[in-house]
């Protein structure tokens, strides 16, 4: 979660990994109007915590704090002079081979052309590698070749350019084609086809893009906004829902318009507020343990990271529990002896608690936990 006016220095983190499935193996057809697809990590995923934090207080444009920019360059071998930002200027970032983000198989087109994109809750942009992509930029992505589909109509004068929070960005045309996830299939959906990429996603060969899952405020399509897969593919669902089950170390799964059985007991409900475009809830308190502590914490819901972002005095009450941690500013937090048990984390959601497991959150990273 992420402190209601700041992101802190602190985070409780959970790693996953596992290996990929094939793209023709990776669909579940459940029935018209609800489906089931298995997204799967990165096949290059390796934990850095402090580089992990730094890029999610980009992503929200909170300043950086010299000692995390410094954290973050020395967990790379970089320059930190690289990493330091102030509100509102430029950002340069390196060459990110330690980033986590889960990827889910797509068909765009007609006849379909598949493609493994990152699904994300913290944006609203359907946008993909594509024959219009520079050949500079592209370094073993699948990409999204218009021509090659009789559905594709170039929305003329229509375009894109978004910026991500971790110093990525990309830009291009827009189309409009039938893309389809799982057995949810939307005939006239912005496809925004890349022409420019920068670095973080040339070197990414695992994501040919990225599909998001955020209010349509964020939509960066100019002249006109568009509207995001989930919100065009609303009116055809069973049930205007959708959930994100992403796994520990084992393939997840999104579901679309229906709630799996196996959780339908242990959901609960909490009010969203969705500006300015994010999926924005405030915990009713937190747990180290057995104890549990009232207390009002405003977060987003975010698959863009697979991190645990808290107030810091919330990640100093935990870390008390551990024997040895102590917050070490050049690895830009918490460290301590791997050996260590960790307790389980809750934090309360409506009416009920969820709890993180001890052993996610030895988020393990050049040999130090």
């Amino acid at each position: 979660m992420v402190a209601s006016k700041a992101i802190v220095a602190a985070a409780l983190a959970g790693a996953a990994t596992a290996s990929v499935i094939p793209k023709s193996n990776s669909i579940e057809n459940i029935k018209s109007g609800r489906a089931t697809i298995q997204q799967v990590p990165r096949t290059n995923y390796r934990s850095n915590g402090a580089l992990s934090m730094y890029k999610t207080y980009l992503k929200y444009n909170t300043p950086i704090p010299d000692w995390l920019a410094t954290a973050a360059a020395n967990s790379v071998g970089a320059d930190p002079a690289k990493f330091k930002r102030d509100e509102g200027s430029a950002t340069t970032t390196p060459i990110d081979t330690y980033d986590d983000a889960y990827i889910t198989p797509v068909s765009i087109g007609t006849p379909a052309q598949v493609l493994n994109l990152d699904f994300d809750t913290g944006s609203s942009d359907l946008w993909v590698f594509s024959s219009l992509t520079a050949a500079a930029d592209i370094d073993g992505q699948s990409s999204y070749d218009p021509t090659d589909s009789s559905t594709a109509k170039l929305l003329s004068g229509y375009t894109w350019d978004i910026s991500y929070g971790d110093g990525s960005s990309s830009s291009g045309v827009v189309y409009t084609d039938v893309v389809s996830v799982g057995g949810v299939t939307v005939t006239s959906q912005a496809v925004e086809a890349a022409e420019t990429v920068s670095s973080e996603f040339t070197e990414d060969e695992d994501i040919d893009g990225l599909l998001g899952l955020g209010f349509n405020s964020l939509n960066t399509v100019s002249p006109k906004a568009q509207s995001t897969f989930w919100y065009n593919a609303l009116d055809s669902l069973d049930e205007p829902v959708f959930a994100a089950n992403l796994q520990h170390q084992a393939p997840g799964t999104y579901d679309f318009g229906f709630i799996n059985e196996t959780f339908a007991d242990s959901l609960t409900y909490t009010a969203v507020t969705k500006l300015p475009g994010y999926w924005k809830f405030t915990s009713t308190g937190y747990g180290v343990g057995d104890d549990f502590t009232t207390d009002s914490i405003v977060g987003i819901a975010d698959t863009g990271t697979t991190l645990i972002y808290l107030p810091a005095a919330v990640v100093k009450a935990y870390y008390a529990e551990v024997s040895g941690a102590t917050n070490s500013v050049l690895f830009g937090g918490y460290i301590f002896d791997c050996s260590a048990t960790l307790p389980d984390f809750v934090f309360g959601v409506g009416s009920s608690t969820i709890t993180v497991p001890g052993d996610y959150i030895n988020f393990v990273s050049f040999a130090l936990c």
